[in-house]
């Protein structure tokens, strides 16, 4: 009890006043109660650095940044991942391929879990000599989560950069010729689309009949799943939304869009979100917030426990983003 009051007391101190009501209300009014399950997944922020500066970033990720994790908070957290042993650790960024110590990440990872996943641009996978880095994915069976959002070349390149987009196609291509994303191979190759505006975005199974079909006839590529997500109002895509007059329009659609449904499926029930720099979050976008795991700033050196079933998840008005239509899984 004395955790989910300190918990309302922050997010009530970091609401604003904006066109919806606070998340935490619109549970309530649903009879929902947002609480943890079984922790099964250890996701890791390893670093900010990313060599795109993309319009829809939560994190303000780009080439500028120069936050990364180091070598002594992988330490801590290969002895964390030891200790409890999650079913799924996930590592995310910035662009986790500019880390410098990843490929140290995944050969001391891997063994420690069923499933690996690595979250990707494409653009940074196989930058300059970085074969190598694909290779060692294949080896370990690390599941690759690529970032494509649009089979539109302008509207990619206008979200991501300049010759992102053909250069995705050429990433993907090669990561099939090795076999990912091929039925019976065991390499796992999932895209995720995220809308170019402020919108939230089409039906998922539609979008992901329709990248099937066009990326197979124009240039023979495969994978495995498409995830369509909407953007969360943080970071660079919140500065956009301000600048460009959308932000209040975009958070109705967004509350509008409330699925009681995908309560159930949040990520944030069973995960543990770790920083670059070793702190301990429930989620990414929760880190881009500033909304520490129980309202307390707690480094994963101090962690003895992991978060019990049935504590309280931080919450904000970027929540809604991850209840939007099918949910944010």
């Amino acid at each position: 009890m004395e955790t989910a009051q300190k918990l309302q007391e922050i997010e009530e101190g970091a609401e604003e006043k904006l066109p919806v009501e606070p998340f935490r209300q619109t549970l309530e009014t649903h009879g929902l109660n947002l609480t943890r399950e079984k922790t099964i997944t250890l996701q890791l922020n390893v670093g900010l650095m990313c060599n795109q500066a993309c319009r829809h970033c939560h994190l303000e990720a780009g080439p500028n940044r120069q936050e990364v994790m180091s070598a002594e908070t992988l330490d801590e957290v290969v002895g964390f991942a030891q200790k409890f042993r999650f079913e799924v650790i996930d590592i995310t960024g910035g662009a986790p391929e500019m880390n410098p110590n990843l490929p140290d990440m995944i050969e001391r990872l891997s063994p420690l879990t069923r499933r690996l996943v690595l979250r990707s641009n494409l653009t940074t996978l196989t930058a300059g000599d970085r074969d190598d880095l694909i290779d060692l994915c294949r080896k370990n069976r690390v599941a690759i989560v690529a970032s494509f959002p649009s089979l539109n070349e302008a509207q990619a390149d206008s979200q991501r950069g300049k010759g992102v987009f053909q250069e995705s196609i050429n990433v993907l291509k090669k990561l099939n010729g090795l076999g990912y994303g091929r039925v019976g191979s065991g390499l796992e190759l999932n895209l995720v689309s995220n809308p170019t505006g402020a919108f939230v975005p089409s039906s998922q199974e539609q979008l992901e009949k329709r990248f099937c079909q066009v990326l197979e006839k124009k240039w023979g590529i495969v994978f495995n799943n498409l995830f369509t997500f909407a953007n969360a109002p943080l970071g660079r895509f919140r500065q956009w939304l301000e600048k460009s007059g959308n932000l209040e329009s975009y958070l109705r659609k967004l509350a509008s869009s409330f699925n009681p449904c995908a309560i159930e499926g949040l990520m944030c029930r069973s995960l543990i979100s770790v920083s670059w720099d070793g702190y301990i979050y429930d989620c990414d976008f929760n880190q881009a917030a500033g909304l520490f795991t129980g309202g307390k700033k707690t480094h994963i050196s101090e962690l003895g426990q992991l978060p019990e079933p049935g504590e309280p998840i931080a919450v904000s008005h970027h929540c809604y983003t991850c209840t939007a239509g099918a949910g944010f899984t």
